[in-house]
């Protein structure tokens, strides 16, 4: 049993793990010919927003599906979208078509897949792995995450530098291409939900609401959804400023650029490491809270440097990355264990649109908060919200119970 569920981990994470290198790379590359093509906060966020919108808007809808169809096929099909698409976009650099509507569009059709992609893949891990295991797997896959952090954004910037971001775009296609492969020889167990596939089309908005309430049943589960969405709120706008710090701020080019992504991956390396060998003992909501509370005060000094202090800001950013690393990885196990395996899909996939959708209305705000206090500014005020979310959550007794009890996966009268 030990050896089975372990070989087929393996093939995943072999397959994912040369496909998040590979989407690594181009997406840095993509992000390094806006910043230098445009310098516009407002670009970055409109790009980040396209590769957002359709997953928030398909999340939940995709979950429901992601629960009856066949999970491997669903992640492999998902896959070869997003490589058509990213094919598209090469081709069309290749004829020199290089209209930022034409990059909006793309990345939206990525999302697409990767609204499929993330929930069948969340949704698959309790279906091969024994409970026991689930901390020290997300662990591993944040491990896989953070190497691939690591080695994409090196590979994107040295491949943007001598390449065009046409031919960039196709190591995405081989990545995953590979990712299919690997898939292809795993078995993945289904669950009952996979022989009521038929009935899905009528039943897709009593599928939500099973999935909606499959969280709304757990009111300690419940708020922490919602601190997980004010502190993504606060969290995720700096995405988009990252590299134009880099560039206005500490004055740096595209090597700059990719020593903060390294860093950055490097932290969620060094998080995710300690996690895939320690289970600790502590309160898990502890840990989720303590993340944000740091994860402010790192965004706040990091907007009190001066311009010379760019090797000090990428420490921080590492530092970032650790505790993004953990609070993600703590999470995931957390809803892992508390939700029945046959909603999963819809419970993930109403998660990552309930984490997208307030993100975009900061990434939409986050042109004018520049352009009116200043980037540095910016990052204080985020910082400083996204450590008043971690500490407030210190004080909701219905959270910090959630981990206390021994809760069986919730049922839901639904299914």
């Amino acid at each position: 049993m030990q050896q089975t569920w372990l070989k087929r981990f393996i093939l995943i994470w072999i397959g994912q793990f040369i496909s998040l290198i590979s989407s690594s790379a181009v997406n840095f590359a993509i992000i390094i010919w806006l910043s230098l093509e445009t310098r516009s906060a407002e670009i970055l966020a409109y790009a980040v927003i396209a590769g957002m919108l359709p997953q928030a808007i398909l999340g939940p809808i995709a979950g429901v599906y992601v629960d009856r169809w066949n999970k491997k096929l669903t992640m492999m099909l998902a896959d070869s979208f997003v490589a058509v698409c990213t094919l598209i976009m090469s081709v069309c650099f290749y004829l020199g078509y290089e209209s930022l509507t034409m990059i909006f569009i793309v990345l939206s059709l990525r999302s697409i897949g990767s609204a499929f992609h993330m929930p069948s893949m969340q949704a698959a891990i309790p279906l091969i792995a024994p409970k026991s295991e689930l901390l020290r797997i997300a662990g591993v896959n944040q491990i896989i995450q953070s190497v691939s952090g690591i080695a994409g954004p090196a590979l994107g910037a040295l491949s943007i530098s001598f390449f065009s971001i046409g031919k960039v775009l196709l190591f995405d296609i081989a990545g995953a291409a590979i990712a299919v492969v690997s898939l292809a020889f795993i078995k993945i167990p289904e669950t009952n939900n996979y022989k009521k596939a038929k009935a899905g089309i009528r039943n897709v908005i009593q599928d939500m609401k099973t999935g909606f309430n499959a969280i709304r049943s757990n009111r300690g589960l419940f708020i922490l959804f919602g601190v997980s969405v004010m502190s993504a709120l606060f969290v995720i706008p700096t995405i988009p400023l990252l590299p134009l710090i880099t560039i206005n701020h500490f004055n740096g080019g595209k090597f700059e650029m990719g020593l903060v992504e390294i860093l950055w991956s490097i932290g969620m390396l060094i998080g995710s490491g300690i996690l895939s060998i320690w289970k600790p003992n502590i309160n898990k909501i502890f840990i989720i809270n303590i993340m944000n509370i740091i994860t402010g005060i790192l965004l706040v000094w990091s907007g009190l440097l001066p311009s010379n202090a760019f090797l000090i800001f990428i420490f921080l950013m590492g530092m970032c990355g650790a505790a993004y690393s953990v609070e993600s990885a703590t999470f995931t196990t957390i809803v892992q264990e508390k939700v029945n395996p046959e909603v999963l899909g819809r419970v993930f996939s109403m998660y990552f649109s309930l984490i997208l959708l307030p993100s975009m209305i900061g990434l939409f705000s986050t042109g004018f908060l520049v352009e009116a206090i200043g980037i540095n500014h910016a990052f204080i005020v985020l910082g400083v919200l996204t450590a008043v979310v971690g500490g407030l959550s210190f004080m909701i007794p219905a959270l910090i119970a959630l981990d206390k009890k021994d809760n069986k996966a919730l049922e839901t009268n639904n299914l």
